[in-house]
């Protein structure tokens, strides 16, 4: 039960954080390294499947990548750039933290039915990669909107 709750409280600070940086990172400018950089640091926590107490089933690993690139959808949708002063910029989105507080309850919910059917180590396991199924699309999706609009930017400044 504390175990539950304390992880509860942990996955609501993250998303907190993440809100909060998210809203931030729309007063600088941003680049592509800023945009891939989080998945290929997050790429590392598949290293946990070394330890036997993480493996889990591949359909239930599949399912897992597939329920995150299907949240993904969300948070592609609510992400734009912009250009300001010859830079691109985040779009600040009202919509993405009432995007962000539902996944984080959508998840929620669904971790209380799937701990009780696995151990606490696979469902950590599971839920990783449910998230790096939405950051990995989400991230691929923002890069090529970025390199788009850093074509259009640069067709611009080049015809000025």
């Amino acid at each position: 039960m504390w175990l539950q709750l304390l992880s509860l409280l942990i996955g609501i600070l993250f998303a907190g954080s993440i809100i909060i940086v998210r809203l931030k990172a729309s007063n600088r400018p941003t680049n592509a390294r800023k945009i891939l950089i989080p998945p290929m640091g997050m790429s590392t926590g598949f290293l946990m499947f070394i330890a036997p107490q993480c493996r889990v089933p591949w359909l239930d690993f599949f399912e897992a990548l597939v329920v995150g690139a299907i949240f993904s959808i969300l948070l592609v949708k609510t992400s734009k750039f912009e250009i300001r002063d010859e830079q691109i910029y985040l779009k600040r989105s009202k919509a993405f933290a009432f995007v962000l507080i539902g996944l984080l309850i959508v998840r929620v919910i669904i971790k209380i039915f799937v701990e009780q059917e696995i151990s606490y180590a696979q469902t950590g396991a599971l839920f990783f990669v449910l998230a790096f199924g939405m950051i990995l699309p989400w991230r691929v999706a923002m890069y090529i909107m970025y390199k788009r609009l850093e074509k259009q930017a640069n067709s611009i400044i080049t015809t000025t």
